[in-house]
This record gives C-alpha cells, sequence and structure tokens, in this order.
C-alpha cells in the first residue's frame, strides 16, 4: 500500500498517532452505544403502539441527557492538561485528523443543545429517568417547532454517516493496513 494511501486513510480513521488512557477509551465506546441507542429508539418510536412509543421517547431523553453529561466529560478531560498528546508530526494529515473529531464533538453538542431546545419549545419537560426538567422558556410556534425537528434530524443522521465513516476507517486500518489505529482505542489491547 502506497504513503499516501496510508496517510488518506489515517485522516479517515481519525489517527492522530495519539495513545488513550482508559478514561478516554471508556469516554469513546460510551458516547458510541448512546449515540447509536439514541438513533435506534428515534428510528422506532415511530412504528409502535402509543404506550410502547412514550416509553421509548422517555428512554430517549433519558438517554440523551446522559449523552450530554458524557459529552461534558469528554470535553473537560480532553482540554484538562496532561490529556492532550501532540500528534507525533502536525502536517496536513494531523490537521485533518482533527477535523474530523472537531466536527464529531461539534454536532454531538449541537444535537444534545437541539434535543434539549426541541422538547422545551412545546412547554414539555425533558425526563431523566422519571426526574422531570421543566421548560425554562416559553414555547415556541409550530414552524418553529417543526423546524428544530428537521434540524434536530439532520444534525443525527450526519451524525450516523460520520462516525459510520470513521468507525469504517479504523477497521480498514485493522484489517487491511494492519496498524494500530483501532487496537489504541479498544480496551485491553495491545498495540502491535
Amino acid at each position: 500500500m502506497s504513503n499516501v494511501t496510508r496517510t488518506a486513510a489515517r485522516i479517515a480513521a481519525g489517527d492522530e498517532r495519539t495513545t488513550y488512557d482508559r478514561f478516554s477509551i471508556t469516554l469513546h465506546w460510551l458516547t458510541a452505544v448512546l449515540v447509536l441507542t439514541q438513533f435506534m429508539l428515534a428510528q422506532v418510536w415511530d412504528s409502535t403502539p402509543r404506550p410502547t412509543r412514550h416509553v421509548l421517547i422517555v428512554a430517549h431523553m433519558s438517554f440523551g441527557i446522559l449523552l450530554t453529561v458524557v459529552l461534558i466529560a469528554r470535553i473537560v478531560w480532553r482540554l484538562s492538561p496532561g490529556h492532550q498528546k501532540p500528534p507525533d508530526k502536525a502536517g496536513w494529515v494531523e490537521r485533518a485528523a482533527e477535523t474530523v473529531h472537531f466536527a464529531l464533538y461539534v454536532l454531538l453538542v449541537s444535537e444534545a443543545v437541539l434535543g434539549f431546545i426541541l422538547r422545551w419549545s412545546g412547554n414539555e419537560s425533558m425526563s431523566f429517568f422519571g426526574l422531570q426538567v421543566p421548560p425554562p422558556f416559553s414555547p415556541f410556534g409550530k414552524p418553529a417547532r417543526r423546524s428544530l425537528g428537521e434540524l434536530h434530524d439532520l444534525t443525527g443522521w450526519t451524525i450516523i454517516v460520520l462516525a459510520a465513516c470513521h468507525a469504517a476507517a479504523a477497521l480498514f486500518h485493522h484489517f487491511l493496513v494492519r496498524d494500530d489505529v483501532l487496537a489504541r482505542m479498544l480496551p485491553g489491547i495491545r498495540r502491535r
């Protein structure tokens, strides 16, 4: 495989030539599980009967709040001293990898904020496993709520597509390039 192909593949995988501590790895996989759970809940609730739909929506809100907490922890952890590991070199590949990660962070935070605003814009409380969080502002009109819902959906799909590409690139590295891009983010796996 050519050097250029390996470089391009590393960009897609988000390879910054860094190593990750256990807490970072845990937060990464917790984020992945919560994002997939949120996406699946949103995809199935329209095809379920009303009582089940309500349970799925409440679960979506609860896991959304939990995801928000995980995102805040990831951002604080990543920005705290000692958890920023500079890449081996600072070329365009590393800048591109940083851009991919930054885009995922921005999309995830945007999706969380949109979720809160969308729920509260209808004068409805957020629910965190039964604990009600009332809206802090007056309700919006139906057109604004509809636009927020569409933006929330679009952002969710964008996250899924970008994350799927990120995962595919990591698998490409693991099985075809045979480097340690994926192994660095797996708990208990030794680097090659």
